[in-house]
């Protein structure tokens, strides 16, 4: 296999699959009948039009869905073609939900229509069922081949995950996930096994910045790496898609070097910050302060690194209490691969890799801190800020504003949280002309009381509900700002804590405060035990959705640099399993400290050291602690841009 491999998105038309003259008895594999099926998965149309793509809950759907988020204003239409088995009359079933129903708020505003040849269905979906469910679309009479369309009704977030046209008017499609599951992947006559993906020296899940680093780290010490990113872009927290901006120093004394490759990474968005791109806050800005090309670029010029983009671990297999390779599927195809390792770095955040493992781990009793909720705004009356805005269509952005007389205007949002008798943080500001700055900021979270992994879809939800209530609540309540309107939110949570792994060293918080000292110094803490807890607004009791934390308060300050022990960093009971980012081995006050991104970065770097010195020596990630720590400690303070041109070559 060629070692600079890259796998993306699928590109060309959509695959669509037929079943003809099966039919799917509770969804399982097919069997003799009259029916006849085209199955077409959202991800797959050929243009997806504006709609985006929401792989957060594949866990637990076993599929991504498109999501329509328009900020309230309808998305371009997803089109596909479509070969049917032959013409005539089909029952369609849209896989959809009422988003907003698990609260019994009014109004579905995830509407939208099915359109066959341009003509709309008369059912109406997202409209019924707080849990994803087959919406009944009627009976439609078609010919040979259609185009199929999801018509967006309101930019408020409706979500389809697939379509289903069947012959056979009594057959029920099923909901269960597993049968589903098998169900899904007969019609799109997927492989029974994933297809073989190669065998490296380190498989590293996760593409955030730790999960990045340690990749860098570990191919320039002379190491074959694939990296698994779910995404589009790399970065994850620190990305585009999430935009919080990295926190920590690097750099720190007696090991200054590390943190390099770091630094390397970040270099785009260091230098438009010190260019004056946010006097205020660096979260939430533009897309470009990110730097996602540049990072990209950064994997890209490595030869020993498989990049598989859009792809994401789902499974894992073991001998002997060894992970021997990971299962990940890509999240438009569907189609799975096996990658095959000496080791392996879970750097997924939720610990996804270590938990199907098998891996001791642990996740936070009682309020856990939550899920970031992002947003912007832009003023619609100023050129440079429309010139700048991430609109779709600029053109038609100008046209309605000539047209309103520069005012932007926004619909009522019954269905969000009626915020008019709160005094959220944002409102109430003496700048009755520009909106504040803390809008959108580190302080809108939820999801204290969710499960992190399993109500991913929920929580992220409330977010979008809180942040539509507010802009509701300034826009057509207060009447502030007309002619500013909502100019990105991010759809992809960015969690702070989920499931950890436990190693032979548990960090604590109170190891921090009294300045423990371990042997294996590994990375610097340089942020405070910064614990993010839920403001306790009245009427929101549960459901809350704004932060305060306990950054620089007493009793939450230690004397830092903090030096971390490498122990923290590898499974106790998975031999061959390295952490790297927030899922490391620390308790949740510890977390405070070691979760922000420069210092995952860091773990990612010793990460990718300590893995060189596994296959060097033939070790264990334990075994660099017990027989090679003098190696380890000589390599963080090498500079980070040094290769190896082979295992056993010399740094240069």
């Amino acid at each position: 296999m060629n070692r600079r491999q890259f796998i993306g998105q699928a590109g060309g038309a959509a695959l669509l699959i037929l079943a003809s003259r099966s039919a799917f008895a509770g969804g399982g594999a097919p069997k003799p009948g009259s029916g006849e099926f085209v199955f077409l998965e959202a991800e797959q149309f050929a243009d997806p039009g504006g709609w985006v793509l929401d792989q957060q809950s594949m866990d637990q759907m076993g599929s991504p869905y498109l999501l329509a988020h328009g900020l309230g204003v309808p998305v371009r239409d997803a089109v596909t073609s479509v070969r049917f088995p032959s013409a005539g009359t089909y029952r369609v079933w849209v896989r959809t939900r009422d988003w907003v129903a698990p609260w019994n708020a009014p109004g579905a505003p995830g509407k939208f229509q099915l359109l066959i040849d341009g003509k709309p269905l008369a059912e109406t979906f997202g409209t019924k069922g707080a849990d994803w469910h087959w919406h009944d679309g009627g009976f439609v009479k078609v010919g040979a081949t259609a185009m199929v369309a999801l018509h967006d009704l309101t930019g408020f977030e409706g979500r389809c995950d697939a379509v289903l046209f069947c012959k056979d008017k009594d057959f029920t499609p099923t909901n269960e996930a597993a049968a589903l599951t098998k169900f899904r992947r007969s019609l799109l006559g997927l492989p029974e096994h994933p297809d073989e993906g190669g065998d490296f020296d380190l498989v590293v899940a996760g593409g955030g910045i730790a999960g990045t680093c340690a990749a860098l780290s570990a191919a320039r010490n002379g190491l074959n790496v694939a990296l698994v990113q779910d995404r589009p872009v790399l970065g994850g927290n620190g990305s585009s898609e999430v935009r919080v901006w990295p926190e920590g120093n690097t750099a720190q004394k007696p090991y200054p070097r590390m943190g390099d490759i770091v630094s390397e990474l970040l270099a785009v968005p260091d230098a438009r910050r010190k260019l004056g791109y946010s006097k205020v806050s660096a979260n939430a800005q533009g897309a470009d302060l990110y730097g996602d090309p540049e990072k990209l670029a950064l994997i890209r010029a490595e030869s020993r690194i498989t990049l598989l983009m859009e792809h994401r671990a789902i499974g894992v297999e073991m001998n002997a209490g060894k992970i021997v390779g990971v299962i990940a599927q890509n999240t438009r195809t569907a189609r799975q691969i096996r990658l095959k390792g000496k080791l392996f770095a879970d750097c997924t955040g939720d610990a996804t890799v270590g938990y199907l493992s098998g891996a001791d781990h642990e996740i936070s009793k009682g309020p856990i801190m939550g899920m970031s909720n992002l947003w912007n705004l832009f003023n619609t009356g100023n050129p440079d800020e429309v010139l700048k805005c991430e609109c779709e269509d600029k053109d038609a952005l100008s046209s309605q504003l000539v047209q309103s007389g520069g005012v932007a205007p926004f619909p009522r949002c019954p269905w969000a949280l009626d915020l008019s008798r709160t005094n959220f943080v944002g409102r109430g500001d003496k700048d009755k002309e520009n909106p504040s700055k803390q809008l959108g900021d580190w302080k809108w979270e939820s999801g204290y009381e969710r499960n992190p992994i399993t109500e991913i879809e929920r929580v992220r939800d409330l977010n979008l509900r809180a942040m539509y209530g507010a802009w509701d609540t300034l826009k057509n309540v207060d009447t502030l700002y007309p002619s500013y309107r909502l100019g990105w939110a991010a759809f992809i949570a960015g969690k702070r804590e989920s499931r950890r792994l436990l190693g032979d060293v548990l960090l604590k918080g109170e190891d921090l405060l009294a300045g423990t000292e371990f042997p294996d110094t590994a990375f610097p803490c340089t942020w405070s035990i910064d614990l993010h807890v839920p403001q306790k607004l009245k009427g929101f009791e549960g459901e809350e959705f704004l932060s305060d934390a306990t950054a620089g308060k007493e009793g939450y300050k230690y004397k830092g640099p903090y030096w971390a022990p490498y122990r923290c960093l590898y499974s106790r009971n998975i031999p061959n399993l390295f952490m790297a980012g927030r899922d490391i081995s620390v308790t949740r006050e510890a977390l405070g400290a070691v979760r922000v991104m420069r210092t995952c970065g860091m773990m990612g770097e010793i990460v990718g050291k300590a893995a060189w010195i596994c296959i060097r020596h033939q070790t264990t990630p334990r075994g660099v602690y017990e027989s090679q720590l003098q190696l380890l400690n000589e390599l963080m303070n090498q500079p980070g841009k040094l290769r190896r041109d082979k295992i056993d070559g010399v740094l240069a």
